[in-house]
């Protein structure tokens, strides 16, 4: 047995150990102790409740108002004026719900700006939660997020090139959700890694569903161990203030049970910084899905070649099915 739970086994039944029992501390893996035994059972279950507390995380943020279930367009923007609004006559036509004419998104060269039609913007159109006003859209990893009600809408940039991205609270997807499908818990499967840091840190060249490439920073490389067998998975930064390693890999899963395009994993930063070597802990039953799993409207990375297990990880979420 390897990983967190075995750590948490042997901890346990060696502190009973210590406590003036007079327990010999030599051959626990045989029958344990009441006590052990015990402290065992408080450690998985306290590892099953954050766990399950996880899960239900997830569902809530899946099923959000603005979660991924909302999306319901993807368009890319040309050059110059792309007009949004219900009427037929706009370059991007968006539900009945909102005005004729929303407005005007002004894309030249590196910018995208939102601009006013002649009847001016709507009262109830926001912008960052603010009534909206002329000016440039952020477009980086916090964009800037134009409201009208229950429809938001974001501009984003995906490799110099600009995309509208549109949410709405009441889609039909987000209506029709029933909850996630998860792999049993496995605590064997919240596995103990070593982690060797790149000095410096190299560049990793993610593939995407679009056929584009994105280059993100990485820190160093995660080795462990399943069964008999050693494999190591390659972690990015997804931002400059990542708080986590963001692992995007595969498994032989996807052949029956889990989504074709990979999972992600989140994991805590190594117990001794990314520039030393260290340890961390890949618990693989928080795998989760990308939000390609859900809609087609999304933009996703893909598995780099040496992140994709020739294994079965049968842990995390499974294949979604609406």
């Amino acid at each position: 047995m390897t990983g967190r739970w075995s750590r948490r086994m042997r901890s346990a039944m060696w502190s009973v150990c210590s406590l003036a029992l007079s327990l010999p501390c030599s051959g626990w893996f045989s029958a344990p102790p009441a006590a052990a035994q015990a402290a065992v059972t408080s450690a998985e279950a306290d590892w099953r409740q954050d766990l399950d507390a996880w899960r239900a995380r997830r569902e809530k943020e899946i099923d959000a108002p603005e979660g991924i279930l909302t999306l319901a367009g993807l368009v890319w923007l040309k050059p110059g004026a792309n007009s949004l609004g219900a009427a037929p006559d706009n370059a991007i036509q968006l539900h009945a719900q909102v005005p004729a004419h929303l407005g005007l998104l002004i894309v030249s060269g590196n910018t995208v700006q939102l601009m006013a039609t002649v009847d001016g913007f709507s009262p109830d159109l926001l912008v960052d939660g603010k009534p909206a006003q002329e000016g440039p859209l952020a477009t980086g990893p916090k964009p800037s997020i134009v409201a009208f009600r229950g429809l938001s809408l974001a501009v984003l940039d995906r490799g110099g090139r600009f995309v509208l991205r549109i949410k709405d609270a009441d889609s039909p997807a987000r209506a029709a959700f029933h909850g996630l499908n998860w792999f049993a818990p496995d605590p064997n499967l919240s596995i103990q890694a070593s982690w060797t840091p790149f000095t410096p840190s190299q560049t990793l060249a993610i593939p995407t569903v679009l056929g584009t490439t994105i280059n993100l920073p990485s820190p160093g490389i995660a080795a462990f161990t399943l069964g008999d067998r050693k494999f190591t998975l390659q972690p990015v930064l997804e931002n400059s203030a990542s708080k986590t390693l963001f692992f995007i890999l595969s498994d032989l899963t996807l052949k029956t049970s889990t989504y074709i395009g990979g999972r992600v994993l989140y994991a805590p930063f190594p117990d001794h910084g990314l520039d030393k070597p260290g340890n961390l802990i890949l618990d693989f039953n928080r795998i989760e899905n990308p939000p390609c799993a859900y809609t087609t409207f999304a933009t996703c990375p893909l598995p780099p070649e040496h992140n994709r297990l020739p294994i079965a990880i049968e842990a995390g979420e499974k294949r979604y099915t609406p």
